[in-house]
């Protein structure tokens, strides 16, 4: 599948809002007064679209895509902190690799990293495993104590020759 990668506009801001993902990635799930922040072009959301224009994900990029309580003293325009998030109709389909790919590429585009950087709720395998078989190794792990929810955080160094 190939995808576009375009700031994020009002209608499929509201589209993201309305999503519900079940337990327990429900921890995803967004209000509405979520929705300026989507729509803050400094917090950097943008809208992932397939072949078709449909929505069909989102991702940010930088302070927005940090989680409270993890180390990031190493940041921009060295390292980039990438978000990411599937329609909940399109989670376990197989589809996160190709997905998190078009990020990885139109991040190179835009910030040329020289290393990419997520963070990840320990519980999400699904995701963990997606970011593990791009190449990404773990750099650290924390527990946001608000939550007392454990983070996984990991890193991949761009290669130049991978994406020329």
């Amino acid at each position: 599948m190939s995808y576009s990668i375009s700031p994020l506009t009002p209608e499929n801001a509201q589209k993201i809002i309305d999503w519900r993902y079940g337990p327990p990635y429900d921890l995803y799930n967004m209000a509405p007064e979520h929705l300026p922040g989507l729509l803050n072009s400094d917090l950097r959301y943008h809208q992932v679209l397939d072949q078709y224009g449909e929505l069909v994900g989102f991702c940010c990029f930088g302070e927005d895509a940090r989680v409270p309580g993890g180390e990031y003293d190493r940041g921009e325009p060295g390292v980039i902190d990438i978000g990411v998030g599937l329609k909940p109709e399109l989670t376990g389909k197989g589809l996160g690799k190709d997905f998190v790919e078009a990020v990885l590429d139109f991040a190179q585009v835009i910030y040329q990293p020289e290393i990419y950087r997520v963070t990840v709720a320990e519980f999400n395998q699904r995701s963990l495993n997606t970011f593990l078989g791009l190449g990404f190794c773990v750099s650290s792990c924390f527990t946001r104590e608000l939550a007392d929810l454990k983070f996984t955080q990991l890193e991949k160094n761009w290669e130049r020759n991978q994406n020329e």
